[in-house]
């Protein structure tokens, strides 16, 4: 391995980033029961950007924290991708054995596994343990039944953000839209955007239609994937007919456009979803607005309901059929890219931080 190393950003300042070298795998201590991991490869999307904006409100800078005193100024961005048991403490994990999950976009991680099955094993790090499961979990991929090796890069790009838009789906349809006939998608071109907007077309098109806001250069490409109703640009929102009922699903977190969908609409503004914030540097107050207050959907909270309502197997089963579904229909536009160390890291975080990228780009990266 190359010399090993941590990508931080400072929190109060997400444009800021530096690099920390860290020890080689072989000259890392580990405690008994402790397993370290070669980070491999992760994606990075306007998802992880999104973790970075909630990072303090939502506890995602607590997955891997840079370090005490000063260090608390900076994180580690959380990233979903694959890694490599390069050294292991632990009867049943062997060296060799691959992971997928939560990462920091570092070279390596130190877990300690608790809750082993065949199937998964969670990190049971001290640190950990006030934050939700979901995100401490990691699949063991020998014994995953829809692990494909040529699906990998589709895993890390699209399936987070899946998960999170058949959830939102099935909240919205579960609660009949809240009589809603319109649903109002920001950041169309996101790939949390262009998934639900797969699962609402496929599966609700009768019920409601599906409305993409965007930027005007991304308009084209939106319409061209035939699972939005309506594509407008931003600039073009009031061109909706105020007088159906809608409801509002921001991804973008830009208060301006949310206030405008909501004076727009006002009382026939049924609900207000806040999820994602990928306009991350136009989030702000301002004060009320008309119609409903926002809400913000946490994903881990829909699924401990489901667990609870279907069963792990049935809520596995659904989810893995959408998945399926979307990976195929994904295949006519996603274009993966790939690319490893420091200055591509750097770039692509700086990249996707600045907004504008092709929503056709899947973004793969390695500090390995």
């Amino acid at each position: 391995m190359s010399q090993a190393m941590d990508f931080q950003v400072r929190k109060d300042e997400l444009g800021s980033t530096r690099f920390i070298d860290l020890p080689a795998p072989d000259a890392v201590a580990l405690g008994a029961g402790d397993v370290l991991v070669k980070v491999d490869v992760f994606a990075f999307t306007a998802n992880n950007v999104t973790y970075a904006v909630f990072g303090a409100a939502m506890k995602y800078w607590d997955f891997f924290p840079a370090g005490p005193g000063e260090e608390e100024d900076w994180g580690r961005v959380p990233v979903w991708g694959f890694g490599d048991v390069v050294r292991s403490n632990v009867d049943g994990i062997e060296v060799g054995e691959r992971l997928y999950g939560y990462f920091p976009m570092s070279s390596w991680l130190v877990i300690h596994p608790v809750n082993l099955s065949a199937s998964s094993l969670s990190d049971g790090s001290a640190h950990r343990a006030h934050l939700h499961p979901v995100y401490n979990s990691y699949q063991r991929i020998a014994a995953d039944p829809g692990y494909r090796k040529e699906h990998e890069p589709h895993q890390m790009i699209l399936r987070p953000l899946f998960t999170t838009s058949f959830l939102i789906d099935d909240f919205l349809a579960d609660e009949d839209f809240f009589g809603a006939q319109q649903v109002i998608v920001t950041s169309a071109s996101s790939k949390t955007s262009l998934a639900l907007a797969h699962q609402l077309h496929a599966l609700r098109g009768d019920a409601v239609k599906v409305v993409g806001l965007t930027s005007r250069s991304n308009v084209g490409f939106c319409e061209d994937l035939g699972t939005y109703d309506t594509v407008l640009a931003y600039d073009d929102l009031e061109r909706l007919d105020a007088d159906v009922p809608a409801v509002s699903v921001d991804m973008a977190g830009n208060s301006a456009v949310l206030r405008r969908i909501h004076e727009h609409f006002d009382s026939n503004l049924r609900y207000s979803c806040l999820v994602g914030g990928t306009h991350w540097d136009q989030r702000g107050g301002g004060g009320p607005m008309p119609g409903p207050d926002p809400q913000l959907f946490f994903a881990p909270d829909r699924i401990a309901k489901r667990m609870k309502d279907w069963g792990g197997a049935d809520y596995n089963a659904r989810l893995g059929a959408a998945w399926l579904a979307f990976v195929d229909a994904s295949g006519d536009w996603l274009k993966v890219e790939r690319a490893a160390g420091r200055e591509a890291v750097e770039k692509v975080y700086l990249e996707v931080l600045g907004g504008g990228v092709d929503p056709a780009r899947g973004l793969l990266l390695s500090l390995a």
